[in-house]
């Protein structure tokens, strides 16, 4: 016998967009989304001083002290007294000896208090200390 086609078996096929890669293109961009959105340093806002290079801080062991304009001291985003300070990185030292501190000064805060903290982090002996400045404008 012979084979006849029917216009019913050329409709059988679906006609319609494979869309399985692009959603797993989606997730993807989404994975690495959420893992840059989530890897900044805590810490409070401050007003930084401008530089004209600055690294990034990825890192997720990394402590950031900030100090705000009117002095007060920050470990991560909570407000801590430099006694506090020093035992708490003292803490962290014995669990990790060697992470890295960056230390986030507002551009009108005294120097004074800058280099108290400078101090802490020397007599501590973290010898992976980083200043962190805004780009210029």
């Amino acid at each position: 016998m012979a084979s006849v086609n029917s216009p019913e078996d050329e409709d059988s096929a679906v006609d319609g967009i494979n869309i399985t890669p692009l959603v797993d293109v989606l997730m993807v961009v989404l994975v690495m989304f959420i893992l840059t959105a989530t890897a900044q340093v805590a810490g409070i806002r401050v007003d930084l001083p401008k530089a004209s290079s600055s690294t990034s801080l990825s890192e997720s062991k990394t402590k950031a002290i900030s100090i705000n304009d009117v002095g007060q001291v920050f470990l991560d985003a909570y407000p801590v007294t430099l006694p506090e300070l020093e035992d708490r990185l003292r803490t962290e030292k014995a669990l990790n000896p060697d992470f890295p501190v960056v230390i986030r000064g507002d551009a009108v805060v005294q120097y004074q208090k800058v280099i108290e903290v400078l101090d802490l982090l020397r007599r501590l002996e973290l010898t992976q200390v980083g200043l962190v400045t805004g780009r210029p404008k």
